[in-house]
């Protein structure tokens, strides 16, 4: 059953997560000085958002994925890279200047070089870089001795009711592991042992599909080997994740709360098999409950407070949010607590406000490369099967986000993102264990489908899901459960000519 794009927000819902502490809610958004819109243009944007019914012809601005913002194609591996596409050409400047402090290697302190010093001393990368290679994918190794750069593992133990941040309900309730905290670091300066090694190994079995055709899809088993500093706690709970892709981040982040609240639906109560919900979550930058956006499981609120938080768990950068000089490292990692630094002599965090804005700044104005062959036929039909399928309960195709005030790359654009950035149950296949604000660990957030199509182009594979199992595609679809299934199961029963015409307009996109 298609999913119903025309709900108004629900009043109950607003009343629930609005004014959840000192007045402020989700629906608050700090980050942003949003201008109003007129009754004219809500009308209009109505019209613009609604989901195609037909599918003869490519939609009007189909092609402009991010609006103004839409960048051309790269014919090679830099395709995520490029500013917005109505960038001026002063703030090009600091777009060039992020990009320099995202690939930035840092050097332990002390150091000569004062301006990048400050590294670990645990850490799982040198640069932002690092991970999200060419501003894409990351991936998990691919061999024994592949290391696991791109890929890391997050950890929590379950923790008591009053534990749960903020004062939000249906929080699963966490600490950090008392040794290891919250994330774990696979490099260490000299004189600090990495904190673990990661070995994978997978299972592969068979999916039957129709018209005598089969897949192939690999469950992956994950095993910690000589960990650092002792036992994991025995209630540890684990999750494997590689880098998401970074395009259009700023332009997600625009998006008003409203229009991503207006498709929760956490009882199903239109019946349509699917209860996306959104993530509340505590923000360290506004002190105050947030809708919640980015990573995999929604749990951050804006791009600025993701970056801080990457800098200070990936490599161990004090910054204005996460001000602690030493990353990650817990009470129990004495030595790692007290090792030089890089804010010392009174300089300030290892990266302070300006730097962490200009990272923000690039960030937010990775451009979305324009869609492909939108008036191809087979495309057309692709998309066809993809919204009678029923994939647009949760990839939401398009939005207009706010106007707003000094933000012109991301003011008042028709984007097309795919995505309802809620979380969705998908079921024990793909459930890694650990809940998250209030994502539990059968939850994810619907990624963002835009510049799906290039992954390989500019990331070297075609791995795909939180951790990087699927191969391919129609690997990573077979893998849907949970409130996906009935759509999963669609696919692998269609004729086979839809299932490719599926794979095409997804590659596309």
């Amino acid at each position: 059953m298609r999913r119903e794009w025309t709900n108004p927000l629900n009043p109950v819902l607003v009343a629930a997560l609005v004014g959840s502490t000192a007045g402020a809610g989700p629906l608050d958004e700090p980050h942003l000085e949003i201008l109003p819109r007129t009754e004219a243009e809500r009308a209009r944007i109505g019209r613009v958002t609604a989901v195609a019914t037909t599918f003869d012809a490519a939609q009007k601005y189909e092609a402009m994925s991010a609006g103004a913002a839409t960048v051309r194609v790269a014919g090679n591996a830099d395709a995520f890279s490029l500013a917005s596409g109505n960038i001026s050409f002063e703030d090009e400047l600091d777009f060039k200047v992020g990009n320099a402090l995202f690939r930035k290697l840092w050097v332990s302190s002390p150091s000569s070089t004062l301006a990048s010093d400050g590294l670990g001393p645990l850490y799982n990368a040198r640069s932002c870089q690092r991970c999200h290679i060419k501003d894409g994918r990351g991936h998990p190794p691919e061999t024994p001795d592949d290391g696991s750069v791109s890929m890391l593992i997050r950890i929590s133990i379950p923790g008591p009711r009053e534990s749960a941040a903020g004062v939000i309900e249906d929080y699963p309730a966490t600490l950090p592991d008392p040794t290891y905290g919250e994330q774990l670091q696979d490099f260490g300066l000299p004189g600090h042992p990495a904190e673990y090694r990661l070995r994978i190994d997978y299972e592969e079995f068979e999916v039957p599909l129709s018209g005598g055709e089969a897949a192939r899809l690999r469950r992956p088993t994950y095993t910690l080997t000589e960990l650092g500093y002792g036992p994991l706690h025995p209630d540890v709970m684990l999750s494997p994740r590689i880098a998401p892709q970074m395009i259009g981040l700023g332009l997600l982040e625009a998006i008003p709360a409203s229009d991503i609240l207006a498709f929760a639906d956490a009882g199903d109560e239109n019946g349509d098999g699917v209860s996306g919900r959104p993530n509340i979550v505590w923000s360290r930058e506004y002190d105050r409950t947030m809708l919640g956006r980015f990573g995999l499981k929604a749990g951050t609120p804006t791009v600025r407070h993701q970056a801080a938080s990457a800098f200070s768990g990936d490599i161990g950068i004090s910054n204005p949010i996460f001000p602690d000089a030493w990353g990650e490292c817990t009470e129990r990692q004495v030595a790692c607590r007290a090792a030089p630094h890089g804010d010392r002599d009174g300089r300030g965090f290892e990266v302070d406000d300006e730097g962490l804005d200009l990272v923000t700044f690039y960030s937010r104005n990775l451009g979305v490369p324009a869609r492909r062959d939108v008036d191809d036929p087979q495309v057309l039909h692709g998309k066809k099967v993809f919204y009678t399928t029923g994939c647009v309960s949760c990839h939401r195709p398009s939005y207009v986000t706010h106007r707003l005030a000094g933000r012109p790359e991301q003011s008042f654009q028709l984007i097309w993102p795919y995505t309802d950035l809620l979380l969705h149950d998908m079921g024990p296949g793909l459930a890694d264990s650990l809940p998250e604000s209030r994502a539990t660990g059968t939850e994810w957030r619907t990624p963002p489908l835009w510049g799906i199509g290039l992954t390989e182009q500019v990331s070297g594979h075609t791995y795909f899901l939180h951790d990087g199992r699927a191969r391919s595609l129609l690997e990573a679809i077979l893998w849907h459960g949970g409130e996906a299934r009935s759509h999963r199961d669609a696919v692998a029963a269609m004729p086979p000519e839809d299932r490719v015409a599926l794979i095409r307009f997804l590659e596309s996109l």
